[in-house]
This record gives C-alpha cells, sequence and structure tokens, in this order.
C-alpha cells in the first residue's frame, strides 16, 4: 500500500503532537476543596499543637483550608474510625500517634484493621522513647526484655508490680 506524501505528513504530525500532549498531568489541582485533619486527641495537647501548625503551613502552600478537627475518645479510635470511613478521596486525613499501633494490640474486636485500612502519607513528628527497667533485670535489648516478665513471674518485684495500685 502506498500513502500519498500528504497523508503521511498528517499522520506524523498527529503522533508527534499524541507524544507532547501524553506528557500533560490531566489530573485535578489538589486540593480543590477544604481538607480536614482529624486529630484523635484533645484540643489542646501535643498532637492538636502539632495539627494546627502544620495545618496552617499546608493552607498557605496550597492556597485551600486545612480544618483541624479533634475526635478523642477510645484512646484515639474514635478519631481513626472518622477517617477509615471517610470517602478514601484523600481529603480526610488523621494525624496517627503511637496510641494507634499500640490500640491494634489492645482492642480484639475493633471496627477496622490499621494497616489494611490507613494508609500513610508522610511522617511529621519523630518523638524519642525511652525504656527504662531496674537494674536487677538482665535484658540489656528491646527484644530481651520482652521475655523478662515470664521469666520474673515468681521474683518479689515482679510480685510488687503486679499488686501496684493502676492509676486511672
Amino acid at each position: 500500500m502506498k500513502l500519498p506524501r500528504r497523508t503521511f505528513l498528517h499522520l506524523a504530525a498527529g503522533a508527534a503532537a499524541l507524544s507532547a500532549v501524553s506528557r500533560v498531568a490531566w489530573a485535578q489541582a489538589y486540593p480543590s476543596r477544604p481538607v480536614r485533619l482529624i486529630v484523635p486527641a484533645p484540643a489542646g495537647g501535643g498532637y492538636d499543637l502539632a495539627a494546627r501548625l502544620i495545618s496552617q503551613v499546608l493552607s498557605e502552600r496550597l492556597g485551600a483550608p486545612f480544618i483541624v478537627d479533634n475526635r478523642p475518645g477510645a484512646g484515639t479510635n474514635i478519631g481513626t474510625e472518622t477517617v477509615v470511613r471517610a470517602p478514601p478521596d484523600g481529603y480526610t486525613l488523621l494525624l496517627v500517634a503511637a496510641a494507634n499501633a499500640i490500640n491494634a494490640t489492645l482492642y480484639e474486636k475493633l471496627n477496622f484493621n490499621f494497616i489494611r485500612d490507613i494508609a500513610p502519607v508522610a511522617s511529621i513528628v519523630g518523638v524519642p522513647n525511652v525504656m527504662v527497667v531496674h537494674p536487677s533485670v538482665s535484658a540489656r535489648t528491646f527484644p530481651s526484655s520482652l521475655l523478662t516478665p515470664r521469666l520474673m513471674q515468681g521474683s518479689s518485684i515482679w510480685r510488687r508490680l503486679a499488686m501496684a495500685p493502676r492509676r486511672t
């Protein structure tokens, strides 16, 4: 089959234009409406302060309001469940803390699976943790300390810890 010169030039120009057009992003600008930042802690605490500082910076840089919404209760589970039930469109964000990871091990029947239902976006704050043990504990590393309570159950230190009044 023989292509006329004009048809060939039209096809070549179309192919060149198609490759240039495919590089242009066709997605909507984010955010095009207000974004809710759910803080699963009461207002006035450390999480709330970090959320308000970050939301102010994001509002200035992205040009859309970032609204801090405090949802305290149930050890962060109420706020987390609010985000899990929200549409997955990026307009409802969750400020995650160590309590969210701890709750996955403490509560047997949660209405969500934290690992499956929450997707990480960014790391905002790093908080160092310190583990202090009595000098009589033989553990020198964290993994070995996990076995220590089982080994110490008969000791007087374990009995004192078990009988100590719990703060609520």
